[in-house]
């Protein structure tokens, strides 16, 4: 068994309070017209908006844990997914983006390092919306699928504020190594 909790946990809380700290920033360089209108941005017209991302990183950090115990989705995630494929009509509030960042993040900080164990004879069947499923074991769902997909997000959402002139950078991306940095 691979301790599933060690790989995902720090990993998603990192990134989503990076996410929230790259909205701060866009909040704080742009007026406020300008800050809310980003989340409405896409790096292209066929990509869903930055509203989108975030609601999808959001619900990518919070979904494998219900996964991997073999729990259903709560409601509350389904109707995060039905807001980020909706975004394109109604990309809310800075405000609200921030609240579903803060709620996956007060998620995760009440999982025990216990809350997740990886197993090879655990099947994790991935049902998605375009009839596609996919039939996957717990490590190869956590390497293949649950990682990728919560980054695709993430990358999109940074690639996004930055297209809209949000002065990003790698420090921004990755702030928690400053935790390693040597004196």
């Amino acid at each position: 068994m691979t301790d599933a909790y060690a790989l995902l946990v720090p990993t998603y809380r990192n990134m989503l309070k990076a996410l929230s700290a790259w909205l701060d920033k866009a909040d704080q360089e742009s007026p406020t017209e300008t800050a809310q209108a980003h989340l409405s941005a896409r790096l292209i017209d066929d990509m869903l908006p930055l509203s989108s991302q975030i609601a999808f990183a959001c619900l990518q950090a919070q979904e494998p844990v219900h996964r991997l115990r073999n729990e259903a989705l709560p409601s509350h995630l389904e109707v995060l997914a039905e807001t980020g494929r909706n975004a394109g009509d109604r990309p809310g509030t800075l405000q609200e983006a921030q609240k579903r960042i803060g709620n996956a993040v007060a998620f995760l900080d009440t999982l025990s390092p216990d809350a997740l164990a990886l197993r090879d004879d655990f099947t994790v069947t991935l049902d998605l919306p375009n009839g596609m499923t996919f039939d996957l074991s717990g490590p190869d769902y956590v390497r293949d699928w649950a990682l990728p997909q919560f980054y695709f997000h993430l990358n999109t959402a940074y690639a996004i504020l930055r297209k809209e002139g949000v002065e990003l950078g790698k420090a921004d991306y990755v702030p928690h190594m400053f935790a390693y940095l040597r004196s």
